[in-house]
């Protein structure tokens, strides 16, 4: 990944909502770390979660972080807590997607109401940018997690014209696939598994593929189109695909599999660009930008080796140019391994 200038974190401050999940404790590890911002403010509405923080010995002599409980769904909040941030960035969300059937509301006063209050905060509060992380199930969704994205995301993106003359707020969109060793997700699934005997692993399909990546990478992604955003855009990383038959064999090898059937709701194949948005997108070196639609808007500038797509182009799991082997897999899981014990 492209790596992001220290000058557009260094001396600014930081919000991250949901800033306690996955993504939000990397960010925060990589930015106390890594770089030298003038505060990092993590929201959520998990009092235990940020209490873990507090007390983590990775974090807990950092003396630029500020902990606020809140809720994005809570617009008042919100707008307290942008006061005098710089920068923030959007990973609150309902994720799930069994919960996100069967808790329909939730999911939309999370996912869409919580969108439209995090961009109005940031308009009122003088904040200057602010990235929202989507996910590959917002491409042609097929569920309710993944329309609820496709809200969300269609909302940042529109924000560039609410904003209207103004210098900023500049919003933007981060999507990608599936995250390697993140809460809920099939790899610590499949450990749990395994440590309690599993003697089988189940398979929904075995020509089932999914795009992966890893948390560092992704927060290294999500700085550096920060550094790259002029407004309105939706950034996809080239990352590679596996099938997660192969998935399977590379975190137990020799164990069996058993085929469990496609859920309600789930794809077959992710995809991250649609040949409905291929007219819109243009291939850097690391990634592919969708930039806004409206009026006609120019796609050209952000790299010298930059290039429009062909008008039947598609970004999907299963026609990925990049493949993980099972040893390659081995290998993203043991650096995991040495982070969890860093």
């Amino acid at each position: 990944m492209t790596p992001m200038p220290p000058s557009t974190i260094d001396g600014k401050s930081i919000l991250i909502t949901g800033g306690t999940g996955s993504f939000g404790r990397a960010m925060v590890h990589a930015l106390v770390t890594r770089l030298n911002p003038a505060r990092v403010v993590i929201f959520s509405r998990d009092e235990l979660k940020q209490h873990e923080m507090q007390v983590d010995p990775t974090l807990r002599d950092a003396r630029n972080l500020r902990y606020f409980i809140g809720d994005v769904r809570d617009a008042e909040r919100l707008e307290l807590a942008f006061r005098g941030v710089d920068i923030v960035i959007h990973a609150a969300a309902l994720k799930q997607v069994t919960t996100a059937e069967y808790n329909p509301f939730e999911c939309i006063r999370t996912n869409v109401h919580g969108a439209e209050n995090v961009v109005r905060a940031a308009m009122r509060t003088g904040v200057q940018r602010v990235v929202a992380l989507s996910t590959d199930k917002a491409a042609n969704p097929i569920n309710l997690y993944g329309a609820s994205k496709l809200a969300s995301d269609k909302i940042f993106v529109a924000a560039k014209w609410l904003v209207g003359r103004a210098d900023h707020p500049l919003f933007g969109v981060v999507r990608y696939g599936n995250v390697v060793g993140s809460r809920g997700s099939v790899v610590p699934l499949f450990r749990k598994m395994l440590q309690e005997g599993a003697t089988s692993l189940p398979i929904t399909d075995p020509r089932m593929t999914r795009f992966w990546i890893t948390l560092d990478q992704g927060v290294q992604f999500v700085l550096s189109c920060l550094a790259q955003m002029r407004g309105g855009e939706i950034f996809v990383p080239k990352i590679p695909s596996m099938k997660m038959s192969d998935l399977a064999r590379a975190m137990a090898p020799g164990t069996k599999t058993h085929i469990t059937g496609i859920r309600p709701g789930e794809k077959l194949h992710e995809v991250m660009i649609t040949e409905e948005d291929a007219r819109m997108t243009v291939e850097l070196p690391d990634r592919y930008i969708l930039r806004a639609s409206m009026f006609g808007e120019e796609r050209l500038g952000y790299h010298p080796d930059e290039r429009v797509v062909p008008e039947d182009f598609s970004y999907r799991s299963n026609n990925n140019k990049q493949w993980l082997t099972e040893d390659d897999f081995r290998t993203i899981l043991s650096g995991l391994e040495t982070y969890a014990h860093a």
